[in-house]
């Protein structure tokens, strides 16, 4: 079968692709083993998977990021080869990443224009690139100033930069690479408004997502890949959350979370007009007011970077605050050290896992010990006691399910599951009366998710106060007994759980109060 040419960018439709046999390994691992896989014009086909299922190399393969060691693509009844992100591209394929490419020094129409021959030579046609973008801002309702620098933009704008930068680029086929993990509930609708706008258009679309429910809202079928192997496609008016969660773990997924009433009485953890400044000493907090209760867990939303980080680093010590107070259990401890509290029964599970949460050069058993490897019975006298560190670790990993060689590999070598199951192990079995929890499940597919989930509502029912900080409103709603809504580094309102909807809460989030 001959390989098709490559076309000029702009010039392309594409009817259908297909992805056969396709096969990828890594030593050893086979990331994607005799994958079937296709796509046509004017649909949606979502791609599920659990962390490591070979999404991502399948999808790298298609996008030229990645060569396959078996297997053919196959666009419109012929055979292409790409090797590069730019082979991809001249052929209609575009990318948009869960972590946007844009330079935020440069305009919207600078970031477009970034990369491609000017119609003028060697001087700029930046006025044309502007005009093609506000065409394209109209047509698929992506409303964005091209004049505006990146930095300026919110989130969910910069997406639509990046939906224009791949449309200007002539982009047939989309992959969409969990595209609406950052936007509020009224965006993923203006989203969701833009997809289907795209699809009437002919555009064939491939949707990466976790969030099931938004899978069966917007697509025609669901593929799920589990352990490098395609487990079936079906459609998605077949489908249930319940049906796609099975095909993806290979047991029944617990998706409804049953919680214990609660009589919130104990306050555990106050803060008092709370102001902290940023890395860039930029306002990150602004006179945040919160109470969490004994027993409950509270939930804080909002689209990322808001104050969240900031917020979860000055309630445990790792960032100063220039303004407020700090309760734990009625005592003052504004300004305390991490160490001291930790001390006061302060428990923290941190955003970024590997960069906070662990040493990734250390054994699982140090990893283990961190927070108490000079105190009996882990050290006597200045030294460790190696007997004891190695029982003490050997019950955590049965405890709590984590799956390594031994208690001596290093951490680094762990997938990203079994990493946070270590910090959630550290954590809780010291048994917290309080808990921060900051984007728990960030990064871990539903099975993992499901575990964490799990195990949070059981520290509530034990009777800890948590604070859990996520950009996952699914997750806030799931485990949240009441929710506080930060927006720019300020609490919105806070609202009893029974009385939340995913539409007032989005509001919240992108600053409007009700």
């Amino acid at each position: 079968m001959a390989e098709k040419q490559f076309l000029p960018s702009g010039h392309r439709k594409i009817s259908r692709l297909e992805m056969i046999n396709i096969t990828k390994r890594f030593p050893g691992v086979i990331a994607n083993d005799k994958i079937n896989f296709d796509v046509h014009a004017g649909e949606v086909h979502a791609l599920l998977g659990e962390n490591g299922a070979g999404k991502s190399t399948l999808m790298k393969i298609l996008y030229g990021l990645y060569q396959p060691d078996e297997g053919q693509i196959i666009l419109d009844g012929e055979q292409v080869k790409i090797e590069s992100p730019v082979d991809s591209i001249n052929l209609g394929i575009g990318m948009i990443h869960q972590h946007f490419m844009l330079v935020e020094s440069l305009t919207v129409t600078e970031n477009v224009a970034l990369g491609l021959p000017s119609s003028r030579g060697l001087l700029t046609d930046l006025d044309k690139v502007s005009a093609r973008i506000l065409e394209l801002a109209e047509i698929y309702r992506l409303q964005v100033d091209p004049d505006a620098y990146v930095w300026q933009l919110a989130v969910g704008q910069q997406q639509r930069v990046e939906i224009i930068k791949a449309l200007y680029r002539g982009a047939a086929l989309l992959i969409l690479d969990e595209p609406t993990a950052v936007l509020t509930p009224q965006e993923v609708d203006g989203f969701f408004v833009t997809m289907r706008q795209m699809i009437d258009d002919g555009h064939a679309l491939i949707f990466i997502s976790h969030k099931l429910h938004e899978v069966l809202d917007i697509c025609h079928r669901v593929s799920v890949l589990r352990d490098g192997h395609m487990i079936g496609t079906i459609p998605s008016r077949k489908a249930t959350k319940g049906k796609l969660a099975k095909m993806m773990v290979g047991r029944e997924v617990g998706l409804k979370k049953e919680r214990v009433a609660i009589d919130p009485i104990e306050t555990r953890l106050v803060l008092k007009d709370i102001c902290a400044q940023s890395d860039r000493d930029t306002t990150a907090l602004k006179d945040v007011n919160l109470e969490v209760y004994a027993g409950e867990i509270l939930g804080v939303a909002g689209v990322s970077g808001n104050g969240q980080k900031e917020l979860a680093e000055v309630i445990n010590g790792l960032r100063p605050t220039t303004k407020g107070q700090i309760l734990l259990e009625g005592e003052d401890v504004t300004g305390k050290s991490p160490k001291e509290l930790m001390e006061k029964s302060l428990s923290y599970i941190p955003e970024e896992r590997m960069r906070d949460g662990v040493i990734k050069e250390f054994t699982v058993a140090e990893n283990l010990v961190l927070r108490e490897y000079n105190q009996s019975p882990y050290a006597n006298k200045g030294y460790l006691n190696l007997k004891a560190i190695s029982t003490h670790s050997d019950t955590m990993i049965e405890i709590f399910n984590i799956k390594t060689p031994s208690r001596e590999t290093t951490v680094k070598k762990l997938s990203g599951r079994n990493i946070q199951k270590l910090v959630l192990a550290r954590e809780l079995f010291r048994k917290p009366r309080t808990l921060i929890a900051a984007q728990p499940s960030r990064g871990l597919d539903i099975g993992a998710t499901e575990y964490v989930h799990l195990r949070l509502l059981e520290q509530r029912e034990e009777g800890t106060a948590t604070l859990l900080i996520s950009e996952d409103l699914d997750e806030i709603m799931a485990l949240s007994d009441r929710i506080a809504v930060i927006f720019e580094g300020e609490i919105m309102d806070v609202i009893d759980r029974k009385k939340a909807t995913p539409e007032k809460i989005g509001l919240l989030m992108a600053g409007v109060k009700s």
